[in-house]
């Protein structure tokens, strides 16, 4: 049994993006909930109110997690990976509860503070496996990151938690190779577009078809640049891929990629939107999907750092599936 941190808070519910957005407050009350009912945290959910019915699948484990809170961090941490100017706009949006991006990232006078605490659980998850040896964290925050590019918020994100949480990981323990696999249904081009030029950081992702999803980017042509070329590496999965097509994808592509560049510790973008009822997009996992993702994931970093696995919530829109495939993910992190 590994050691394993749930890094949450209750807090994370008060960025407020409106009842009827798909990445709305109830996705961290279905994740308490269903971690609570499945036995992996034994702390007293903080949601009592709130009524989900998960089905007969939900897992019951008798493996635990550490439930740990997340530190407010200074906002210059946004400044390793953003732009001041992106700062600013987050700040100053928030203010006014401006909509960024367009019409997909509106914001509330909390969600500055939100976006910094999220930021906070993602290093906080960092800084727990980096502790010692066979340690995982799960980092279960909103809003999510991995869209967030350089110098723009989007796509529901405003600052990119998994792109800051490797540098600061780089910085802070002197990390040379830094590992990320983004499994979320839809490209993590914000990710890509932090690292796509730095042989420093593998980014790997597997995502639905950029020709058939939202953002448009994510070809499998796209292998980053200069230092960075062939460090980049997109695995586009035709709508209506499942399970099978997915292990193939890891252990022909995945897994080797990892193998060659030898991380030294292991990021995971974790979306649970490529689940087969979720709204956004048209992959098929199922429940053990998403087991099978981490299985594979988890014995990648006990054979090449040590153990050492950060995971950080990006998506996945359908609550019940969201709340099941969080809990079947810390149960394998826990194994």
């Amino acid at each position: 049994m590994k050691s394993v941190a749930f890094v949450s808070s209750s807090r994370f519910i008060e960025h407020n993006t409106g009842p009827a957005h798909p990445e709305r407050p109830d996705r961290i009350r279905a994740i308490h909930r269903a971690v609570r009912l499945a036995g992996l945290i034994n702390t007293p959910d903080p949601f009592p109110e709130f009524q989900i019915d998960f089905g007969p699948s939900l897992i019951r484990s008798d493996l635990r997690c550490e439930s740990i809170e997340p530190d407010p961090i200074d906002e210059r941490t946004v400044l390793l990976v953003h732009t001041p100017s992106v700062l600013e706009q987050v700040k100053r949006g928030s203010a006014r509860s401006a909509v960024l991006d367009g019409s997909d990232t509106p914001t509330c006078p909390a969600s500055f503070d939100i976006a910094l605490l999220s930021l906070s659980s993602a290093l906080t998850a960092v800084d727990y496996v980096m502790a010692s040896p066979d340690r995982r964290a799960f980092s279960c925050a909103r809003p999510p990151g991995h869209h967030a590019e350089v110098m723009r918020p989007m796509g529901f994100c405003l600052f990119n938690n998994i792109a800051i949480a490797a540098r600061h990981a780089q910085k802070l323990y002197d990390i040379e190779r830094v590992a990320i696999v983004d499994f979320d249904v839809h490209h993590g081009n914000g990710t890509q577009d932090a690292f796509e030029d730095d042989g420093r950081v593998l980014f790997i992702s597997l995502h639905q078809h950029p020709s058939t999803l939202y953002p448009g980017t994510g070809h499998e042509h796209e292998v980053g640049h200069d230092a960075g070329r062939g460090t980049t590496v997109n695995i586009a999965m035709n709508p209506g891929a499942g399970d099978d097509a997915y292990d193939r994808a890891m252990q022909q592509r995945v897994i080797p990629a990892l193998e060659r560049f030898k991380p030294q510790l292991l990021l995971v973008s974790a979306g649970f939107d490529a689940h087969t009822s979720d709204p956004l997009a048209h992959i098929d996992l199922s429940d053990e999907g998403f087991s099978m993702l981490t299985r594979h994931l988890c014995q990648a970093a006990d054979s090449l750092c040590e153990g050492r696995l950060a995971s950080i919530l990006e998506g996945g829109y359908h609550l019940p599936a969201l709340g099941r495939c969080v809990a079947r993910h810390l149960h394998e992190l826990a194994r």
